[in-house]
């Protein structure tokens, strides 16, 4: 037989930390479009990584089809919107848990001028929508090439000349 100790503040915890994820839910700032309490929202992960040739993000959305997945661009804004669904079957099914998060998302992300917003490439796999932003060749990373002299002074090249 095993001996438990008795945490009366355990379950205080666990309550504290349900309530802040509920209310957390309500403080989540809306972009302007009212959404009804039914529906829901979510917002996925990003993860905004740079190389000397593009910015590039992935976004975690599984469980929402490609081409449920909206993506524009207006001068310097990048905006991702979707929506999961939450798929209910004529079956009666009793959940005791619902954890996974369903209804609409939208995130926005301002664009610096150095990308190139018209050769902007998406691709989806495995859950995660990759976004990869190419830099204008102005913008790139030029390496100088350092020319190897003779050693000789300026006066000496001339007078060769």
């Amino acid at each position: 037989m095993t001996i438990t100790r008795f945490s009366p503040l355990h379950d205080v915890a666990v309550l504290q930390n349900r309530l802040n994820s509920i209310f957390s839910d309500f403080a989540r700032p809306t972009t302007g479009e009212t959404e009804s309490l039914n529906s829901g929202s979510f917002t996925p992960p990003v993860d905004i990584y740079e190389d000397p040739q593009k910015l590039a993000l992935r976004i975690e959305v599984p469980g929402i089809r490609p081409e449920d997945v909206d993506i524009r661009v207006e001068n310097t804004t990048l905006t991702v919107r979707g929506e999961r669904k939450f798929a209910t079957e004529d079956k009666e099914e009793n959940f005791h848990r619902v954890e996974r998060r369903y209804g609409s998302f939208v995130r926005s992300f301002t664009l610096p001028q150095t990308l190139d917003t018209e050769q902007i490439k998406a691709n989806y796999e495995h859950g995660v929508l990759t976004l990869e932003l190419p830099k204008k060749p102005e913008a790139k990373p030029k390496q100088i090439k350092i020319e190897i002299g003779t050693g000789a002074s300026p006066k000496q090249v001339e007078a060769a000349k």
